[in-house]
């Protein structure tokens, strides 16, 4: 247990705003593409004409805007998978500032392509920025969870997604037509993202290596010391240092989890299951088909400027994730995520209602845009910001870097899948599209309820124990002693009715999935 005197510091605070500057770029390169869509189009028509004498065909125009876009996502794909290639091997902070160069290079391509008359230059370096989005997504929550007492681990874990928002809010800003979103500046926009990558490179100087990296990983327990006292302003960090060593102790009996050993061992199948689902829930709610529908929307409700409505729902999405900060760690992440889910089908089915029925009721457009911002509203509560962090906190040490960049791959994949399918499946159902959503949600919001554990105020080592109980007795290589903590299970925590809680007294059979009811003591 981490000491309970431990607090919000000035050092911890600078290092997890620093951290976030990764997550803001984030945010940043998936809102800039959309303000200047014509521009930059007829930037690609007018380089073409340029080399060959003839323009584009509309079709063509069409599906080199369509690569621009997905082959974002497509990068974000190669970056997540790739986390754990890097964290092994530099840690966490040397990471975050190595995979700025990608950044420096993607904008760089960017922001020269019309000087250079190329095209071919922005979707490379959407593609490049992609990779480095990827990555980003994996490396800044599970630094800023392993630097953070436990108390504050979830407010900071939400930090990520506040980054992120805060990233696409800057970017529609940014993009209007009066600022950068112009026939002169465009390239200036996309290349922008540069600065906030040598910025950070210079700033994570004065930010520590993660503590858990150093203890664990690299067995320097005198500088991970250092590093908590540091960071949480207290001389007594001796509870995470005795939970860090035996967490060192697990990991030397067992081999580094690599992500097959992940996907086939029953040990992190639970765990795995849970944060595969949780990041599928956030791409699958229909939050992207949404802001796909919101300028419609938004048209059709007679509002005079739809760009600044547009920009209303990002101020709406950074004003939640602000509420979702300061509830994290009051009411939990599993209610926090069961809330969401749970407003988010409910605005989903008005939405369908009003869009269906305003023809003949005009008035009902005006229910549809504030189904929207309800929509996006509930979204930043629970299923934006909590599929970051959680993943961090479900696995322990060894298996966390595979689980991260496995979970991230799938969220990545997800949103490749929906961005690509879902304009002809809106084509073919209409505003009904909103009902393949509202069913994915409730499916999202049963599973949650049932298998979702509550990770508010425990430790790492507490919640890995709990699942790695589920899977120890299931698993052959565990008594082999490949993967497991010796032939005997030494080490593992025992879960179940009569078990002992960390207070000592004795807890329920678990229930609804949730840790919080789980009682642990060790064989």
């Amino acid at each position: 247990m981490e000491a309970k005197k431990s607090h919000l510091t000035v050092h911890l605070l600078y290092t997890v705003c620093v951290a976030i500057i990764g997550s803001l770029q984030f945010g940043y390169n998936i809102g800039v593409i959309n303000a200047p869509d014509k521009i930059i189009t007829a930037f690609y028509n007018s380089s073409h004409v340029l080399r060959t004498g003839k323009p584009l065909s509309p079709e063509a125009i069409d599906r080199l805007w369509s690569a621009s876009v997905s082959i974002f996502s497509v990068g974000g794909m190669i970056g997540a998978f790739s986390v754990g290639l890097f964290v092994n091997r530099f840690g966490r902070r040397d990471s975050m500032a190595m995979v700025n160069s990608v950044a420096v290079v993607g904008a760089t391509l960017m922001g020269f392509s019309r000087a250079a008359a190329s095209y071919e230059m922005v979707i490379t370096g959407r593609l490049v920025i992609g990779l480095y989005c990827g990555l980003a997504s994996g490396l800044v929550p599970m630094y800023v969870g392993e630097i953070s007492p436990t108390s504050l681990r979830g407010a900071f874990g939400t930090m990520h997604q506040l980054g992120v928002v805060i990233g696409i809010l800057i970017a529609q800003i940014l993009g209007l037509e009066q600022l950068l979103g112009n026939v002169d500046r465009w390239p200036w926009l996309l290349g922008l993202t540069a600065f906030p990558s040598l910025a950070q490179t210079g700033l994570l100087l004065c930010c520590p290596k993660s503590p858990r990296y150093l203890l664990i990983n690299r067995n320097e327990e005198v500088e991970a010391r250092e590093v908590l006292q540091k960071l949480w302003g207290v001389d007594d960090v001796e509870g995470e240092i005795v939970e860090m060593r035996e967490e060192s102790r697990k990991m030397s009996l067992e081999r580094r989890v690599t992500l097959r050993e992940l996907i086939r061992s029953p040990l992190y199948r639970q765990p795995l299951t849970v944060a595969i689902m949780l990041h599928l829930s956030q791409q699958l709610s229909g939050i992207n088909a949404i802001f796909y529908y919101s300028t419609r929307i938004f048209r059709e409700a007679r509002v005079k400027n739809p760009i600044a409505a547009t920009i209303g729902t990002g101020i709406v999405n950074t004003a939640f994730t602000v509420v979702s900060l300061f509830l994290v760690e009051r009411v939990g992440r599993r209610t926090l995520h069961l809330v969401g889910l749970g407003g988010m089908a409910a605005s989903t089915l008005v939405i369908t209602i009003a869009m269906a029925l305003q023809e003949r009721v005009p008035d009902l457009s005006y229910v549809s845009v504030a189904a929207v911002f309800l929509f996006v509203a509930f979204f930043e509560v629970g299923p934006g910001p909590i599929p970051w962090f959680i993943v961090a906190e479900l696995f322990s040490q060894g298996a966390r870097p595979a689980a991260v960049a496995l979970a991230g791959s799938a969220n990545w994949t997800s949103n490749f899948l929906v961005a690509m399918v879902f304009p002809f499946v809106a084509d073919a159902c209409g505003p009904y599209v909103f009902i393949i959503f509202f069913v994915a949600l409730l499916i999202f919001l049963v599973f949650t309820y049932f298998r979702v554990p509550e990770t508010k105020g425990r430790t790492f080592d507490e919640i890995s124990s709990a699942f790695r109980l589920e899977g120890v007795e299931k698993d052959p290589m565990v008594s082999s002693g490949t993967l497991g903590l010796g032939a005997e299970g030494e080490g593992h925590l025992r879960v179940g009715p009569g078990a002992q809680s960390p207070g000592g007294a004795t807890d329920k059979a678990p229930g609804a999935g949730s840790v919080s009811e789980v009682g642990v003591t060790e064989i």
